[in-house]
């Protein structure tokens, strides 16, 4: 037996032993991993250190150093996060429904646990506790596949869980971690669906383009975020600026960050030079269409690649539209159909884009940056879900669920 099914026979008997778990010691067993993660502290922010020097002497870009860096307010907020998934309700056991058939059967609905998921994500280790912490409140065991860059971070912190797990009395084979972050035995772990039901990939396109192609488990895919704010004709410009800034410049490193500006040519003239300004300020580079360059010398030209480019970093592009329809458009073809907005005073053209935006969530008069678990009152998130099949949005508890139908007969057969 090899490295990988060593840890899928010991993570399919873990799931085993959490499917009998009940709330309450579900929720015993993840104060104690928040416990011990502060425990750890010292251990976790001293391991991280080394990952984010490593990836500064690589020259990766500041925002994905962000990503990568843990500080003590972070990993408080990962053990915060532990402890409001306590909070949450269990949804493992919940019935959905009960009929009684015209021939005595009973037939019920049960809400359970997936099983078996696996997680392959990239230099956040944030992800780490999180996707711990909602995998075991629903009753799955979990594996992690983190990438190179965040390797000694998350070896640290899932020490650390399964120390909590251990010192609960509950099994630690719950959490594991592979420590080979090659991309041979990560192609192989695509490959254990006789050991994993489920497998999520978390991180840029790249990563989720290898998933889809690669593995045999069934995939949900968490999207790349290229987002789009629409300034309508009937926008007010004060609240598209906030938002619009908010959106961009908060966290460049997330994918619910906007990336992609449309803007009424109505409204174009007015409102693109305080744009301007306002992104300028924070050193934003924008890519525009040339309508936008004929009105803002400062703006750079747009290339096609540009409108379905996800950043994640200090630029982003820009389309001067002539209606509503030009923009709903514009943004169904480019968009990775994660987070849209829209800024509007008009009740009519909001109802339009929230029907007609093919996206995972679409918000009138408001920032994209909310597209979060936590936010949404989920608590944390396994991620954020781009297509339409099982689970769509952020994915928190339920979305890591399946169900089961019951049947209780009194002897009945099929004639």
């Amino acid at each position: 037996m090899n490295y990988l099914e060593q840890l899928g026979t010991k993570a399919r008997k873990a799931a085993t032993a959490l499917n009998l778990m009940l709330q309450e010691d579900k929720n015993k067993a993840l104060k104690e991993c928040a416990k011990s993660l502060m425990g750890a502290q010292d251990n976790i922010l001293a391991a991280n250190e080394i990952d984010v020097n490593a990836a500064i002497g690589n020259g990766v870009k500041s925002s994905l150093i962000d990503r990568l860096r843990l500080t003590p307010d972070r990993l408080q907020g990962m053990a915060d996060g532990l402890l409001q998934i306590c909070a949450l309700p269990d949804p493992i056991g919940e019935v959905l429904s009960m009929t009684v058939r015209p021939n005595g059967l009973t037939i019920g609905k049960k809400v359970v646990p997936l099983g078996v998921i696996g997680i392959i994500y990239e230099s956040r280790p944030n992800v780490t506790a999180d996707a711990f912490g909602l995998c075991f409140k629903a009753g799955n065991a979990v594996i992690l596949r983190g990438g190179s860059d965040a390797i000694h971070s998350n070896q640290a912190i899932v020490k650390a869980l399964r120390d909590g797990l251990k010192t609960a009395g509950y099994t630690e084979d719950a959490l594991q971690l592979i420590e080979d972050t090659s991309r041979e035995v990560a192609k192989d772990f695509m490959r254990m669906n006789a050991y994993v039901d489920v497998l999520i990939p978390r991180g840029g396109a790249g990563l989720i383009k290898t998933v889809v192609e690669n593995s045999t488990i069934p995939v949900i895919e968490t999207g790349t975020g290229n987002c789009h704010v629409y300034v309508d004709e009937f926008a007010d410009f004060d609240m598209a600026l906030d938002i619009i800034d908010n959106a961009k410049t908060q966290r460049l490193g997330v994918c619910n960050a906007c990336e992609s500006l449309v803007i009424h040519e109505k409204v174009s003239r007015s409102f693109l030079p305080l744009l301007y300004d306002r992104l300028h300020a924070k050193e934003i580079e924008i890519r525009s269409d040339e309508r936008g360059l004929s009105i803002c010398k400062g703006f750079v030209a747009a290339t096609e690649e540009d409108y379905a480019t996800e950043y994640l970093d200090k630029i982003i592009s820009l389309k001067v539209v002539e209606s509503i329809e030009e923009a709903i458009a514009h943004i169904n073809y480019y968009s990775t159909k994660h987070s849209e907005a829209i800024v509007t005073k008009d009740y009519e053209h909001a109802l339009k884009f929230l029907n007609e935006i093919d996206s995972a969530a679409v918000y009138v008069n408001a920032s994209t940056r909310f597209t979060d678990g936590n936010e949404f009152g989920f608590g944390a998130e396994i991620g954020i879900s781009t297509q339409k099949l099982h689970a769509r949005g952020p994915m928190g508890l339920k979305e890591l669920t399946t169900t089961k139908y019951i049947i209780f007969g009194n002897g009945q057969i099929r004639k």
